[in-house]
């Protein structure tokens, strides 16, 4: 038996904690959890289950290397959702990709790392 048993949080490397609470706030409209007043770490906490995490290392030397962590977001309606974030002008790396089950689209953080928007298609 694994001891595993769930994903906690997927944690995101940032560079300027404001910057990326305002994307994830004000942009994505994520309600901020738990977190550090200085910005080292926030929660978000998804409404669906999971939990996203940002980490902005308290030494300002430390190398951030983002991109290295993907995270896919669950969305109701993509089509609508592209809209909105391509007039905030939200910087997309892929526009739209299908599967067999599923649409996604690829978008960036301000630090660089990998949103994924997904759309489980219905089965049927």
């Amino acid at each position: 038996m694994s001891r595993i048993q769930k994903v906690a949080f997927s944690m995101l490397p940032v560079r300027d904690a404001a910057r990326a609470r305002a994307f994830y706030e004000s942009t994505l409209g994520l309600a901020r959890g738990s977190h550090s007043a200085d910005g080292t770490w926030t929660e978000y906490d998804l409404p669906g289950g999971g939990c996203i995490a940002l980490f902005r290392h308290p030494d300002p030397a430390h190398t951030v290397r983002p991109g290295g962590v993907s995270v896919a977001f669950e969305v109701d309606d993509l089509d609508a959702l592209n809209l909105e974030l391509k007039a905030q002008g939200v910087a997309y790396q892929a526009d739209m990709v299908h599967s067999p089950v599923c649409r996604m689209s690829i978008i960036a953080d301000p630090d660089g790392n990998t949103l994924i928007l997904h759309h489980l298609r219905k089965k049927g």
